[in-house]
């Protein structure tokens, strides 16, 4: 069954109906929110608020691995991350959908493993490619018809958050190669991997990155691409979801 992380405005799709939910436990503890059931363009789908329903928790708040091993559990096959990004590169500019097909990790602190008990044998995944090919296929044929603005490829480049970074810091991101910042990629994605589940990520451009334009960043010009932007991202996945 597919699957969909991201904000709670993803339950609000056209053609969309809710038919449940799930409250769940894991051995690592409470996900961020139930996991949303539903049918969508007559296909199952399932839905988590990666920040929680209502917003509450902050990007190294979230129990990653909760809400993977939640999803997994309540039957999810593959999944797709949405997230919001700040662009760093000519391939991101703000407004358009960034299919990202590498990730830096800039985080520290969280857990990002699920083979961590002494008890169990360690696993070591390969990484070399960390979004499913497949499913990117898939996303990129819906993308190629949405008329949206689009850019496929592209790394992504995950920072602890809750601060924006600093104009240094995204230059410094920028000679490693990143063309998007942002702070839930990992380890959402590296846990998929070790679930074995399919994954992949659609991000959102909502600003430049620090020092990428002459103006200061501020939350009612991000929250205001979001709102835009949504839109689109929810007719790709409801089209995705269609013809998975």
């Amino acid at each position: 069954m597919l699957a969909f992380i991201g904000g709670t405005g993803l339950t609000r799709m056209d053609n969309l109906r809710i038919t449940g939910s799930q409250t769940l436990s894991t051995r690592f503890g409470e996900p961020s929110a139930p996991v949303v059931e539903g049918r969508l363009n007559g296909r199952e789908v399932l839905f988590l608020a990666r920040h929680g329903d209502p917003h509450v928790l902050l990007p190294h708040q979230v129990n990653y691995r909760a809400n993977m091993v939640a999803l997994k559990d309540a039957g999810a096959s593959a999944i797709v991350a949405v997230n919001a990004v700040g662009g760093i590169t000519d391939k991101a500019p703000t407004g358009a959908l960034v299919l990202a097909d590498q990730i830096i990790d800039y985080t520290h602190g969280r857990d990002m493993t699920l083979f961590d008990d002494p008890e169990e044998p360690l696993v070591h995944v390969d990484f070399s490619w960390p979004f499913d090919a497949a499913l990117r296929a898939a996303l990129k044929e819906r993308l190629t018809v949405s008329g949206l603005a689009w850019t496929d490829g592209g790394c992504y480049g995950a920072t602890q958050g809750p601060r924006l970074e600093t104009a240094a810091e995204i230059l410094r991101m920028e000679r490693d190669g990143c063309d998007v910042v942002g702070m839930t990629g990992m380890p959402e994605a590296v846990l998929a991997r070790e679930l074995d589940i399919p994954y992949a990520m659609l991000s959102l451009v909502v600003n430049p990155g620090a020092g990428k334009s002459d103006r200061e960043i501020t939350m009612a010009e991000i929250e205001a691409v979001i709102h835009d932007g949504m839109a689109g991202v929810c007719r790709v996945l409801a089209d995705l979801a269609e013809h998975w």
